[in-house]
């Protein structure tokens, strides 16, 4: 009997399933800790009171705390709002007159030096208009210092025109009266007047020393109050903040350039008429025409007064005159060198000097369209075209 010629066959058993395997057998489960059941959440609407014990008397207390806070602020603000006022005006002075300095520095002039030159050229050109007012208020006080003695006499004279009035009506003992039992008022009086004289003195000379340290360290202002502005935005910002000083000297300049207008056209009005004092006249006008809106009009008011001292005709031609100039002025002048000079809509600079001189009187008129010019900058940098992206 012959073996078989072939292996028998081999049983392979499975191998063990290693614990890891997914066919190995679950291992017991562990029971899980108990867990503490969630916090019921707050109502909507109500403060949530946490675990360092704050109460509403303490939310009370902070709330009347900072109510009394922003109250002492805005009362600060109200007490230095005049000095605010007359900062910004010297900082708009300065960014005015900063086109000529840089004009200067262009052609190789160092900036202190160009800031020195501008401010001297200023002073003289101020002077020099001054010297103008000299001679009529030193020929007034003259002829009224002469005509004082005769004016006492008439009064003691039953038959001049004074004479007659002081029988009649007794203008001497009334004034006597008067300055007897009103002393006190007149006291008062004298002393308000003075101290508006120290006011005004002292704001303008404010205005002008913080004018001289804004014109020299423009540059440098600007620096550093770009440094507030993140990296990535500070170009964009500086290229915009240039825009805006550019467009307000140019305001300035075209609001001087009307004024000039308004002087020259005075002068030569007064001159063919026989007015006096055309020159001072001139400049008077010229000043106040550069207060928006109302400056001219107090100014043409002020010329036809004085031109009753030639007569009844030419005080009516003259208040004729600056009623026509008033309106070319305001509809003709005025919107075509600001539109030129600050690009904005003719309606906005009318509003714009008409809303800030009633909030903020003669300053707030002043300061009204530099910014005008910065918000309409700002709005079409920044915020109009996020409104057109959405």
């Amino acid at each position: 009997m012959t073996e078989p010629d072939h292996e028998p066959d081999v049983v392979r058993l499975p191998a063990p399933a290693s614990p890891a395997s997914p066919a190995s057998p679950k291992a017991p489960a562990v029971p899980a800790a108990p867990t503490a059941p969630a916090a019921p959440a707050a109502p909507a609407g109500l403060p949530v009171v946490g675990r360092v014990g704050r109460s509403w008397f303490s939310i009370g207390f902070q709330l009347s705390l900072g109510a009394v806070l922003a109250y002492l602020v805005v009362q600060s603000v109200e007490q230095v709002a005049d000095i605010v006022m007359l900062t910004l005006l010297a900082l708009v002075i300065a960014i005015s007159v900063d086109p000529f300095v840089g004009l200067l520095t262009r052609v190789g002039v160092r900036r202190s030096w160009a800031v020195g030159i501008v401010l001297l050229g200023l002073a003289l050109g101020v002077a020099a208009l001054s010297m103008l007012f000299v001679t009529p208020v030193t020929n007034e006080i003259g002829a009224l210092t002469r005509s004082v003695p005769v004016w006492l006499q008439d009064l003691q004279n039953h038959q001049s025109t004074l004479g007659k009035l002081e029988l009649k009506y007794h203008i001497v003992e009334k004034a006597k009266q008067e300055l007897g039992s009103g002393a006190g008022s007149l006291v008062n009086g004298i002393m308000g007047a003075g101290q508006f004289l120290l006011t005004t003195v002292t704001g303008v000379f404010l205005v002008v020393t913080l004018t001289v340290y804004f014109l020299a360290g423009l540059p440098t202002l600007k620096d550093f109050c770009l440094r507030f502005v993140a990296g990535s935005r500070r170009a964009h910002v500086a290229e915009l903040t240039d825009e805006i000083l550019l467009r307000t000297g140019r305001y300035m300049l075209a609001n001087l350039a009307t004024s000039v207008i308004a002087g020259v056209a005075t002068f030569v009005w007064l001159e063919i008429f026989g007015v006096p004092y055309p020159a001072a006249l001139g400049v008077f006008v010229g000043v106040l025409d550069l207060v928006p809106l109302v400056g001219s009009t107090i100014g043409g008011i002020v010329v036809s007064l004085v031109a009753l001292v030639v007569s009844w005709p030419v005080a009516v031609a003259t208040a004729a005159f600056y009623t026509a100039f008033r309106m070319a002025e305001d509809y003709l002048i005025t919107p075509k060198a600001m539109k030129y000079a600050v690009e904005i809509h003719p309606l906005v600079t009318i509003l714009g000097v008409v809303v800030g001189g009633d909030l903020l009187g003669l300053i707030g008129a002043l300061l009204a369209i530099p910014i005008a010019v910065a918000v309409g900058l700002v709005l079409d940098d920044a915020v109009f075209p996020r409104i057109a992206e959405r």
